[in-house]
């Protein structure tokens, strides 16, 4: 009896160390996420202080917003460099509009985000429509936007309205709005993905876009709107960047849609598309975040910092590859 016991214990604690390990192997960026959370936490001791994690939670902030909208279309197997530019579009539009022009602020904010739609339909009709390859349509973009952005400003940044930079501020003493604004973006994300129509049209352009097409799904009109959405995630992202800078800077945003794409890679999503989750993007971002963050705390050289960060990212999609690899072997 005692040693029937001993041993369903033992089964029982094998089974949950192992349901743990299958955990973080079906999981790669998290696993990834993880280990450098550890890693820093043993090699610098500011590292899990409250005020670092609230400040890694700002640093991920907008390239995570970009990213949940970049998400959207490696999903349904395009992509979209544009979107940096876009996000300092939209923000010069709104200081441009509000300040200079005595614009309300609401529609402001409206003209912001009808802007980032604008650029996302552009995009989106290029590509479906005009036939242009996703990465020809939107390298065109990211030059058009950011040269927008420069004739509007004059090349100088414009102060942002103080009503609009209250973004940049916490709520309570404690709780950065960035971050709140990044969770409820990844909230509205995750369920036009998971529980939307079009969410499901993105899997499903992403996975076969001719078998799509052949059962009935107007591919063209679900590209408008998968890019008109990465449009309106990237004006949100602007925004909140320039709140945090108290000023619509026309060079702002510069190579984040590098970060944006790089983090929904680590995050699990294929550039082949119809894989990819709202919640492995995040992590994504997170990984990026506070690589950057520990890097700092650990005085290495900026210049070295790329490199490092090319490594990481290089290990944790061959990761993700393995994983995936590991899960379509037949067993025998």
């Amino acid at each position: 009896m005692a040693t029937d016991t001993l041993k369903s214990r033992a089964d029982s604690g094998s089974s949950t160390a192992g349901g743990f390990g299958r955990l973080l192997l079906d999981n790669g960026a998290l696993t990834a996420l993880i280990v450098l959370v550890i890693a820093l936490s043993v090699l610098s001791g500011d590292f899990l202080t409250t005020d670092n994690l609230l400040n890694i939670g700002v640093q991920a902030a907008v390239t995570a917003i970009l990213a949940f909208g970049v998400t959207f279309v490696i999903v349904s197997a395009g992509i979209d460099l544009s979107v940096g530019s876009v996000a300092a579009l939209s923000a010069t539009v709104l200081a441009w509009s509000a300040t200079s022009h005595g614009v309300p602020v609401a529609l402001a904010v409206v003209l912001a985000l009808a802007t980032g739609i604008a650029a996302g339909l552009v995009n989106g009709f290029l590509t479906a429509y005009g036939k242009l390859p996703p990465f020809i349509a939107t390298l065109a973009m990211l030059s058009v936007a950011r040269g927008l952005s420069l004739v509007i400003s004059g090349g100088v940044p414009i102060p942002f309205p103080d009503s609009v930079s209250h973004l940049g501020d916490t709520l309570g003493n404690w709780l950065p709005v960035p971050v709140l604004v990044m969770v409820v973006m990844g909230l509205l994300a995750a369920f036009v993905l998971g529980r939307t129509y079009i969410g499901r049209s993105m899997y499903a352009i992403g996975g076969n876009e001719e078998a799509a097409r052949l059962s009935g799904l107007r591919v063209k009109r679900q590209k408008l709107a998968v890019y008109a959405l990465s449009g309106v995630f990237a004006a949100v992202a602007g925004v909140v960047l320039a709140s945090r800078l108290s000023s619509a800077q026309p060079q702002a945003a510069d190579g984040y849609e590098l970060d944006a794409i790089a983090a929904v890679v680590i995050g699990g999503a294929s550039l082949a598309g119809g894989t990819g989750k709202a919640s492995g993007t995040l992590i994504g971002a997170l990984i990026l975040a506070v690589l950057r963050n520990g890097l700092n705390l650990l005085s290495v050289s900026a210049f070295w910092q790329q490199v490092v960060i090319g490594v990481v990212i290089a290990l944790a999609v061959l990761l993700d590859t393995v994983r995936r690899k590991a899960g379509a072997t037949p067993v025998a």
